[in-house]
């Protein structure tokens, strides 16, 4: 997990980047990014403000943040199992279309066979009954 840190408080920037140091990576190469300001970016942002609909509400311990953090982790890991298992069944789904035209195809042939089979014999009997 890369996170990075962006805020306008320099307090908030520096405690989050003490408590995050083994995390802390360049915005560009970041999975998260942790910031005090609503961000208009493409990597997942936890937004920390006194606000209710903030990510982490201030004031916040570290077990906090980190909860916060593994929790958007968690949340997207499961976004991507699901993801990928409609993938799969929609996968076996196409597999499935593709053996069913292929069993249905096997079935035609074997009906045609079994037709031009018959008719021959249909025309044999016939051709006897006549010929006596």
């Amino acid at each position: 997990m890369k996170v990075a840190v962006k805020c306008e408080s320099p307090l908030l920037q520096k405690s989050l980047e003490l408590f995050l140091s083994r995390y802390l990576s360049p915005l560009k190469s970041c999975d998260i990014v942790i910031s005090d300001q609503r961000l208009d970016i493409d990597k997942k942002l936890i937004y920390i403000s006194n606000d209710e609909d903030a990510d982490l509400q201030k004031p916040f311990s570290k077990s906090q943040l980190i909860l916060a953090l593994e929790k958007l982790v968690k949340n997207d890991k499961e976004r991507k199992n699901i993801l990928s298992l409609v993938d799969d069944i929609e996968q076996k789904d196409e597999e499935q279309d593709s053996l069913d035209r292929l069993d249905f195809k096997f079935l035609e042939d074997r009906i045609e066979k079994l037709t031009k089979e018959y008719q021959e014999n249909l025309l044999k009997t016939i051709r006897a009954f006549y010929e006596k």
